[in-house]
């Protein structure tokens, strides 16, 4: 996005932007639902599921290749071990998980009103993750560089939808891949305050995350018991079908014996990654994250885990990935249910969509995951903003228009108001037959609070609209960024933790054999 000009004056894209940024200092840090998750299948369906999943573990079994420590575990706790190839009794690994894995956590900021909750009638709404290209209206679609990387972080902050500044937002490949890492951590930490992700994509990375926050959150990264506080969430994907790898499990096991959260998520394109129907979807991403969540339990029993699932399908006809489509859709409504059975908190949805552009496409497909993961119950929604094309893009102009709707689902999700002010029989005695409420003094009491206005949507006269530059959704959305990114103020951090964190940065990069650029 071109570098933003700072604004004079008071217009209207300004006006928008200080709503918008008004929520870095006033939002909820997270959503908690008053609203019931919304049921599809009949319990004796879910145990059914279940069933089937233990069968799968116990006949065809779970590889975790090339890490032996995962083998030990297993064998140790009672699994067969065949080679790299793991098969579990029935039972077993729902057992490990059930004895010691948290059912709710907290997931502390450096700004303790920032922390969040996930679990149990909590969500958390999460930008999007991994895209190697970014899009904006200026300069179309181009590889992600570090000040890229930077802008989402910074809107992610001041996004008052979104409780949590994600991870990898946005690949920054101007950087080299071995040492990218400390400058994202490093722009999590300093451009927010929010919670935040680590590294995962090698064991060293994840040890360099632990040791950024231990830095970052200083003598209150432990309790008053001495034991690490959950700081860090940290993104593992199963390499599905039915395998894990050595860099998932590294860094899994890294985060588990420092007591961070991990999210043990296959991710299925089903009809190439699991089977055609949503039964065996289903089935298949049971079993693969019940035998990652019992690894993390085996390697530091209690360490916080959740139960993820990245599941879309795809085309029969190009084998291109689709998104928004009613199977999906079906497998979150069923893996929500099964966590909830499990008793650990749960991780899907998100904007997700194929569309190349912030069009209508992207709207509907991303409407259609986004609406169903709130209804699901999910607690860790990530790629809630910004992603496109099938996640290889980052769009600042979709960043926007989905933060605005994380908005309004945070409103919806909050239930309706039955007070004595929510019943309005003030209002009604007041007004009467034949009148108007515009005026009353319940209308007056409740005018700034009473509806959601959105940050983006024009709902002006024709007139109007044209005469503002007849813009749409898009340009507004473009407008409004360029806006909040200027009007943009850091939250305060202690020079000496930041002096501390640039110091570990350019140390541990000087061990690399590039260590300029």
């Amino acid at each position: 996005m071109a570098e933003p000009r700072r604004r004079r004056g008071g217009g209207r894209e300004q006006k928008r932007a200080q709503r918008a940024n008004a929520g870095a200092a006033q939002s909820a840090p997270y959503i908690t639902r008053s609203i019931p998750e919304y049921e599809i299948a009949s319990e004796e369906q879910l145990e059914l599921i279940e069933a089937n999943a233990d069968i799968v573990l116990e006949e065809i079994g779970i590889e975790f290749r090339e890490f032996p420590r995962a083998l030990e575990l297993f064998k140790e706790a009672g699994a067969q071990v065949e080679g790299e190839r793991v098969r579990f009794p029935r039972g077993m690994c729902r057992e490990i998980i059930q004895a010691s894995a948290p059912n709710s956590f907290v997931q502390h900021a450096r700004n303790p009103a920032r922390s969040v909750q996930i679990g149990g009638k909590a969500t958390v709404m999460v930008p999007a993750y991994g895209s190697p290209f970014v899009r904006d209206l200026d300069q179309g679609r181009r590889y992600a560089n570090i000040e890229d990387f930077r802008n989402f972080v910074k809107l992610a902050y001041l996004s008052p939808g979104l409780h949590h500044s994600g991870g990898t937002v946005c690949e920054p490949v101007d950087l080299p891949v071995n040492k990218r890492h400390f400058d994202m951590l490093y722009a999590h930490m300093r451009y927010s305050d929010k919670p935040f992700m680590g590294s995962v994509t090698a064991a060293e990375r994840a040890q360099d995350s632990v040791a950024m926050s231990r830095i970052l959150f200083g003598d209150d990264f432990l309790d008053a018991q001495g034991v690490e506080k959950t700081v860090l969430i940290n993104l593992i994907n199963a390499n599905s079908p039915m395998t894990f790898d050595d860099t998932m499990l590294g860094a899994a096991e890294v985060y588990a014996l420092a007591n961070q959260a991990t999210v043990i998520s296959p991710f299925i394109l089903a009809g190439a990654m699991s089977p055609v129907t949503v039964v065996g979807t289903v089935t298949q991403i049971l079993a693969e994250a019940l035998a990652g969540m019992a690894f993390v339990q085996l390697v530091r029993p209690g360490a916080p885990v959740v139960f993820g699932t990245f599941a879309s399908s795809v085309s029969m006809q190009s084998g291109a990935p689709t998104f928004g489509t009613p199977e999906p859709t079906s497998v979150l409504y069923l893996a929500a249910a099964l966590a909830r059975r499990l008793g650990v908190p749960f991780r899907s949805g998100g904007g997700l969509n194929a569309s190349k552009l912030p069009d209508a496409q992207a709207a509907y497909e991303a409407a259609n995951t986004l609406q169903t993961a709130l209804l699901a119950g999910v607690n860790f929604m990530l790629h809630t903003a910004g992603w496109l094309e099938g996640g290889l893009v980052m769009s600042y102009e979709k960043f926007i228009l989905d933060a605005d709707q994380a908005g309004m689902m945070q409103v919806f999700a909050g239930g309706v108001d039955f007070s004595e002010n929510g019943q309005a029989l003030d209002a009604l005695r007041e007004v009467g037959p034949g009148q108007h409420f515009l005026g009353c003094e319940h209308t007056q009491r409740n005018f700034e609070t009473a509806f959601y206005r959105s940050a983006v949507a024009d709902n002006n006269s024709f007139e109007q609209w044209e005469s503002e530059g007849a813009l749409d959704a898009s340009a507004r959305a473009s407008k409004l960024c360029k806006t909040m990114l200027a009007d943009y103020q850091a939250p305060p951090i202690d020079p000496a933790i930041d002096e501390a964190l640039l110091d570990y940065m350019a140390r541990r990069k000087s061990e690399f054999a590039d260590a300029n650029y």
